[in-house]
């Protein structure tokens, strides 16, 4: 097959050979198609797509490759602008000699290249209001089904340890009860008797306007062992311990030492979140008793202030009004669930974190939320239920 001569096309290191015969235009690559080289090259493939639009059409064109050397992905979009170009101008190109991680590389970029751009759609503001909806609702349902499959691990785990007590980690556990309980102690009792001079306060000034300012006694005492003192410190604990836990075990995940574990065979539900659960068990009903007497003393405190009340007619005013045991009971019967929701969702946020600060901090918020959360729509659920139920 006769042939033209060669043109060099390009300068320095990298350039390409046009040549043309009877029935076909070859363009021989040559040199490093990479970003360095992208203005000069940008320019001749520029000047080639020129030359096609004067007489390319019915004529085959080889890209010619294998006189490359090197070729990035800026190279090769380059090859396929100068491929679209000369089929558009009536040419059939075809791509010969070309080693193969070139052609992989190519062969990538290209279809990539060929991919139709995304089409934006125009949304309304109630579109995206129910959008968003939906896809919280959609968030929170797998939520869900993941803690409840995380619950039941977390069953399957305390079973083999109720078949084995040998298995549960005695020092874990009294390291855990301390900082879950002994040390929550002062921020808790603060609190408490804050909110109880709160409550007698606001109890007083409303009763004294019908004369029942000695009422202030059993509605202070009902509302903090009742409902109150259980729920506040289980929110207390939920954003100090929890957190605790979520940041604890995701560090742990982010330093690999989860990876650890599970490749010497250890199972790190055992060791991480059944003695954080077990531990705030002991320690959530200790902690709400304590904080119903603190949140009684602050009450009595202000009702002797205001009222002229003395610690003695208080506590005879609790022990002669509605209030009983079963209101005691329901008080203290929620917090061992409290505790147990509060751990779960510390431990399975913490397990949940991926490999960076970012994901620790983003966990950790998404921990306490969730935790504060069920733990209202469980009290909620108990004062509902409590309220059919007296024994």
């Amino acid at each position: 097959m006769a042939g033209s001569a060669g043109t060099d096309l390009g300068d320095g290191e990298n350039w390409m050979v046009s040549t043309h015969d009877e029935t076909a235009w070859v363009l021989a690559a040559c040199g490093h198609w990479d970003i360095e080289a992208a203005g000069p090259l940008g320019a001749l493939v520029e000047r080639l797509a020129g030359e096609a639009l004067g007489g390319t059409a019915g004529r085959r064109v080889r890209l010619d490759l294998s006189g490359l050397v090197a070729l990035d992905t800026v190279g090769a979009l380059l090859l396929f602008r100068l491929r679209r170009e000369l089929a558009e101008a009536g040419g059939s190109v075809a791509v010969v000699r070309a080693k193969p991680a070139h052609l992989a590389l190519l062969d990538a970029v290209w279809r990539a290249a060929e991919l139709p751009a995304p089409v934006r759609r125009r949304t309304s503001a109630v579109g995206d209001f129910l959008f968003r909806i939906g896809k919280g609702a959609s968030d929170i349902g797998h939520a869900a089904v993941e803690l409840i499959a995380f619950f039941g691990v977390i069953c399957v785990t305390l079973g083999r340890i109720v078949i084995q007590p040998r298995r549960i980690r005695g020092k874990a556990l009294i390291y855990h009860i301390e900082h879950t309980g002994l040390h929550a102690v002062p921020i808790l009792g603060l609190l408490l008797f804050l909110i109880g001079v709160v409550l007698a306060y606001q109890g007083a000034e409303q009763l004294r306007k019908v004369g029942a300012e000695i009422f202030v006694v059993n509605l202070l005492g009902l509302s903090v062992l009742r409902e109150i003192g259980p729920l506040v410190t289980a929110i207390i604990v939920a954003g100090r311990s929890g957190s605790a836990f979520t940041a604890q075990i995701g560090t742990m995940k982010v330093n690999q030492e989860v990876d650890a574990m599970l490749t010497l065979g250890l199972d790190p539900v055992e060791l991480l979140v059944v003695p954080r659960m077990l531990a705030l068990m002991v320690a959530l009903p200790l902690l709400t008793f304590f904080a119903n007497m603190v949140a009684l003393a602050g009450g009595s405190l202000m009702a002797y202030l205001l009222l002229d009340i003395s610690a003695g007619q208080f506590i005879a005013q609790l022990q002669v009004g509605p209030l009983d045991v079963y209101d005691v009971l329901v008080g203290m019967l929620k917090t061992p669930v409290f505790a147990v929701v509060i751990a779960m969702v510390g431990c399975h946020e913490g397990l949940q974190v991926t490999g960076s600060a970012e994901s620790v901090g983003s966990r950790t918020t998404q921990s306490v939320v969730e935790s504060i959360f069920l733990v209202i729509v469980l009290n909620a659920l108990f004062s509902i239920l409590f309220s059919f139920l007296r024994f």
